[in-house]
């Protein structure tokens, strides 16, 4: 498989699966941009069957390398992120995990029940990117229950693995060439945005500004019933210029730990 046919695999999965952001993505071209796409971002847990490393094969085949590590303590998380060695144009890859044993014994041991449910071949495929809930139906009251502790552990229990989000390439668009812009245009067509931490997350200093939408609740089928949800989001980076003159490629700890929040459960 190509790189633009993973890419594009995990694009209608995710676009199926969140129909807001197709509409999102619809609303600029309509505009007249084109959409490119800055990164992409994937959840799992610590465990060695299905870490960072394992999901991040798939992409280091096609020619991506490992560029930056991050911790985010408050939430129990540690994150890499992938560029491709040659290819400019190719969309960073950012793939967190969730340090289990900072958790409870219920946590952990949830955890570890679902990943032996996984059949073997699974875990050794590279289909495991695309697979989405590997291990089951889920069970509503684990769901809350994991919420408690962590929004991003029940988020994985029952979404498993898939793009948690596409990101907006703002350095590409022409009319919307801001992220004021881009915030206030999504903001009048109808789209709530992720507000923790601010609207805007990161400085110019900085060299990375980024926003997001809150993800859209969508049906969900458990164990006892269909609920609402949230899904996925849609994000939004601006890059600037370092010393040297090229654009910063990496990430920033503090702003990504708000836009994780973009998941989060809330009220409608």
């Amino acid at each position: 498989m190509k790189l633009d046919d993973v890419f594009n695999r995990l694009w209608i999965d995710y676009t199926n699966q969140n129909p807001s952001a197709r509409k999102v993505y619809e609303l600029f071209t309509a505009q007249g941009e084109k959409v490119l796409n800055d990164h992409i971002a994937f959840r799992t847990f610590d465990d060695r069957r299905l870490n960072i490393d394992v999901l991040s094969k798939i992409f280091i085949d096609r020619g991506y390398v490992q560029k930056g590590e991050y911790t985010f303590k408050e939430k129990h998380l540690y994150a890499k992120h992938f560029e491709h060695v040659s290819d400019e144009k190719a969309p960073r890859v950012f793939i967190s995990q969730l340090i289990t044993k900072d958790f409870s014994s219920f946590l952990q041991k949830t955890v570890k029940r679902i990943i032996e449910k996984v059949p073997a071949n699974k875990l050794k495929s590279n289909d495991l990117i695309f697979s989405g809930n590997v291990w089951g139906t889920p069970d509503y009251n684990t769901y809350l229950k994991l919420r408690e502790e962590s929004e991003y552990a029940a988020w994985v229990y029952v979404y498993g693995f898939r793009a948690n989000h596409f990101t907006v390439n703002i350095n590409a668009l022409k009319k919307y060439d801001s992220i004021e812009k881009v915030n206030q245009f999504i903001k009048e067509n109808g789209f709530k945005l992720n507000s923790s931490g601010g609207e805007i997350k990161g400085t110019k200093e900085e060299l990375l500004q980024q926003s997001s939408t809150l993800a859209d609740h969508i049906q969900v089928e458990f164990t006892d019933g269909f609920y609402n949800i949230p899904g996925c989001y849609y994000e939004f980076a601006q890059r600037f210029p370092d010393i040297d003159g090229s654009l910063y490629s990496g990430f920033i700890a503090k702003s990504a730990d708000k836009i994780f929040e973009s998941t989060d459960y809330y009220k409608k």
